[in-house]
């Protein structure tokens, strides 16, 4: 590992140095019984089944991705975003706009997007929406010849783009009535939800199906779908954990549905976790851009944590300029597209964070999370090889120093944006690092 010795360096299992508390590590003996700790490794063996269908390994910038609004992209455009080491987008694959007349489909601007993105080894997420005027009043499908119309489609759909590496998304927040109309049914959803997969999965089998994509983890409606028989066809399941706290909150609500997952799941089948769609508004109040960008950053680190296999960020581009508007400011970039730029979107500091974790960790996959003396304080531990990053920050709005086990040598700093700090070094104590709410990269040399 070059520049020294890092102390207690042990899988993430091993329970001699940290217990992982399925998403929350701890010190060994910070509190946690042997009852808890021996619970925790039963859960873990519950889940170590094999995946159904191929989804990325944990690891940076594979496993990051962004929404985007569009099939064709700017001039421009697709560069600049995949310079931000993105690898996928989540995009609308529209059941009306690509059946508008019954019973033919045409997929040809998707079959445009797929070209833009091949240059640059990006993968799309498709989700599978909305209505349809043809079908149930044009209301979301609830009868029999709703959901086969639908599930009509989705083969067809499948079949079109078989084996391009596309995962095909369940609906979009089905569990609010901005999206499911006339007003959210999980019993409606789950029909629909197994009608598609059972369709999907006896056309293409080995095509990635997913869902609810609900709004926040809500974990009644999701029950409901896993009751239905729903992860006998979800290769994965995908929510949207916003929030307008720190993105470290989400680990208790991903720990509570990963017991769900394990309860419900077909025996020997492993059902990851996926962040479909999450992000901040510089809008928000008590939101600003720069604190935006520590955001992404921190719930990239926090989804690889609790191993997530795709984390998708929302949004790609700013969707307006009322400052008054929180909708306005998702994006990584600001919204005015300028043709003659280098860049052909003003950078945000949400884009030179993921830029920045993309490249200081690229290639790495997570380890583990090292258990410091304080709870606020997070060391994430990647690996490449023999190599090691590590990625720290708190979540206590005041800096302070910790102490991560170094038997001495030489480390690069980097800071949220990728710019170069002043190099550290260990002593036999190990190694000092001023920590804060921006992430920080160490580097050993």
């Amino acid at each position: 590992m070059g520049g020294g010795h890092w102390l207690g360096y042990r899988h993430k299992w091993d329970l001699g140095l940290i217990a992982i508390d399925m998403g929350v590590t701890r010190r060994e003996n910070g509190g946690m019984s042997i009852q808890q700790r021996i619970g925790v490794v039963l859960v873990g063996l519950l889940m170590a089944g094999t995946a159904s269908a191929e989804l990325p390994e944990i690891e940076v910038p594979g496993a990051l991705g962004v929404n985007i609004h569009f099939t064709q992209p700017r001039a421009g455009e697709m560069r600049m975003l995949a310079e931000a080491g993105f690898k996928w987008v989540r995009m609308d694959f529209s059941w009306g706009g690509t059946e508008r007349e019954k019973g033919i489909y045409d997929f040809g601007a998707y079959d445009g997007l797929l070209k833009e993105l091949a240059p640059y080894g990006i993968r799309p997420i498709f989700i599978l929406d909305y209505n349809n005027r043809f079908y149930d009043g044009e209301m979301s499908p609830h009868t029999d010849a709703g959901r086969g119309a639908m599930a009509a489609w989705a083969v067809a759909a499948v079949k079109h783009f078989g084996g391009k590496g596309v995962v095909w998304e369940m609906w979009n927040e089905p569990n609010i009535k901005q999206f499911w109309k006339p007003r959210p049914s999980a019993e409606d959803y789950a029909k629909l939800a197994l009608a598609v997969g059972k369709a999907v999965k006896g056309a293409a089998p080995d095509e990635i199906y997913i869902g609810p994509a609900c709004s926040t983890i809500d974990l009644k409606f999701i029950e409901t779908c896993f009751k239905a028989g729903c992860l006998e066809y979800w290769d994965a399941v995908s929510v949207h954990p916003y929030r307008q706290k720190n993105p470290e909150t989400v680990c208790a609500e991903y720990r509570k549905l990963r017991m769900l997952i394990a309860k419900y799941a077909p025996k020997g089948k492993k059902v990851p976790v996926i962040s479909g769609e999450w992000g901040f508004s510089a809008g928000w109040k008590g939101m600003d851009e720069e604190t935006q960008g520590k955001y992404l950053a921190r719930e990239f680190l926090t989804n690889l944590y609790n191993e997530a296999p795709i984390s998708i960020w929302y949004d790609w581009h700013d969707d307006g300029v009322d400052p008054k508007e929180p909708e306005h400011h998702f994006g990584t970039v600001h919204n005015a597209y300028n043709k003659d730029g280098e860049r052909v979107y003003e950078a945000k500091p949400a884009y030179l964070a993921a830029r920045a974790l993309a490249k200081e960790l690229g290639g790495f996959a997570y380890n583990k999370r090292l258990a410091m003396e304080r709870e606020e304080d997070w060391v994430l531990v990647f690996n490449k090889g023999d190599q090691v990053r590590m990625a720290a920050w708190t979540t206590s709005k005041t800096p302070h120093d910790v102490t991560i086990p170094m038997s001495g040598g030489t480390v690069a700093v980097f800071d949220l944006k990728g710019e170069a700090l002043e190099k550290l070094k260990a002593d036999e104590k190990g190694l000092k690092v001023r920590v804060s709410d921006s992430v920080q990269y160490l580097a050993p040399e």
